[in-house]
């Protein structure tokens, strides 16, 4: 559930060809390798809710969301300013509780806040799944919503309809193409899905409903220090496309599934076509390689792309030749949720301690304690633990 500055990088197409042609075979000791001795984690703030995404603006102003999953949280989005939040835009888009759905309008307030988005345009985009415990969506909820930084203010809501989003849908991650014309959400419900929003016509397609380069993979069992992660009942962790970054000359979509091990990749012309069908963008995804299990993910200027280890409480990186090295490891690093990165470079993580929910253990309180981090990406001495790979090949339907 990466977030960021911005989804809009300055143009560097060699280190995001680089990063594709190395990236196709699989990654080595994706749940091993030795400790790396990394950049220090330095904390930003401590939430008494369960947060998940953040985004730091061009000016440097942090904002951070909380889903309502476990708890009816009252605050969904927030600016955080000298480690306290205040919520935003305002109160009223904040005032969203279960107990009131049937008094609020969902189109006109936070329903359920999965991720939040600063586009280095002076705009704020807010991805609002409106399905409270990742159930049931709640008509009329399922949004994007864009805030003016300079005013505060509400500028603009794009309704995501049942035909991009039918029941079941999660919007999980959202990242902009560069010149602003299209928005590429990952959807992390069962059946899993890329969305393309075109910004202009506020039009929401849905591409690749249920296939196997957006599902859950049913082989993969999400554990923590080699411990499966499971419900009372025996249901494992089972989410979908989820994590997504955008290469920095923005011509090249990376996504995967959190219950999952591979990275793929498509081009964003073919997205961004009026006529793509699931049958055009199947056939243009390539096998970018394998991350191992991770949730949000982040793409720098360079082209290297950050990894949220949540199994390890680690962060790795996947530099421009395909290498992965774990760059920390730290246990206060509880589920490693979204990523964003400021102008001074620094890179913000957020820790939402899934493996912790009362969802897995029962035993845990309703509203759980979480953190959000910062550390600079230069002072890593990382431990390399994959090899670099050969050129991706077009995979096959």
């Amino acid at each position: 559930m990466a977030s960021a500055i911005v989804s809009l990088h300055p143009r560097a197409a060699a280190s995001a060809l680089a990063l594709l042609a190395a990236a196709s075979a699989p990654a080595l000791a994706q749940d091993g390798g030795a400790p790396a001795s990394g950049p220090a984690l330095t904390e930003i703030a401590t939430f008494d809710h369960q947060v998940t995404g953040v985004t730091v603006s061009e000016d440097g102003r942090i904002f951070v969301n909380f889903p309502r999953w476990s708890e009816d949280s009252p605050t969904s989005v927030a600016e955080v300013v000298d480690g306290e939040i205040r919520p935003y835009p305002n109160d009223e888009w904040n005032s969203w509780r279960n107990t009131k759905k049937n008094v609020l309008d969902p189109a006109t307030h936070f329903v359920s806040v999965q991720s939040v988005v600063a586009d280095g345009r002076g705009s704020l985009w807010v991805l609002d799944p409106a399905a409270p415990a990742t159930a049931f969506l709640v008509p009329d909820g399922p949004k994007l919503v864009k805030i003016d930084l300079a005013t505060n203010e509400v500028t603009d809501t794009f309704p995501i309809g049942p035909d991009a989003a039918p029941q079941g849908t999660y919007l999980n991650d959202v990242r902009f193409s560069p010149d602003g014309s299209h928005a590429f959400i990952t959807d992390s419900g069962p059946d899993g899905a890329l969305i393309v929003v075109d910004l202009q016509s506020k039009e929401a397609k849905r591409l690749l409903s249920g296939h196997p380069f957006v599902k859950a993979d049913p082989t993969v069992v999400v554990k923590h220090h080699g411990a499966p992660i499971r419900r009372p009942d025996g249901r494992g962790v089972e989410f979908s496309a989820d994590g997504i970054a955008l290469s920095p000359d923005g011509n090249t979509l990376y996504w995967q599934a959190l219950t999952g091990k591979k990275l793929y990749s498509v081009s964003t012309a073919v997205l961004e076509d009026p006529n793509a069908t699931d049958e055009t963008v199947a056939a243009a995804v390539k096998d970018a390689g394998n991350n191992g299990v991770s949730d949000g993910l982040w793409m720098d200027d360079e082209g290297r792309m950050y990894i949220s280890a949540l199994q390890e409480d680690a962060i790795k990186r996947r530099d421009a030749d395909g290498q992965i090295a774990t760059i920390i490891r730290d246990e206060r690093l509880r589920w490693p949720d979204t990523f964003s990165q400021g102008p001074d470079g620094r890179i913000y993580v957020t820790s939402s301690r899934i493996m912790d929910m009362s969802w897995y253990k029962p035993e845990s309180p309703i509203t759980l304690q979480t953190q959000l981090w910062s550390f600079d990406p230069g002072d890593s001495d990382a431990s390399v633990t994959s090899s670099t790979t050969p050129e991706a090949q077009p995979q096959q339907r």
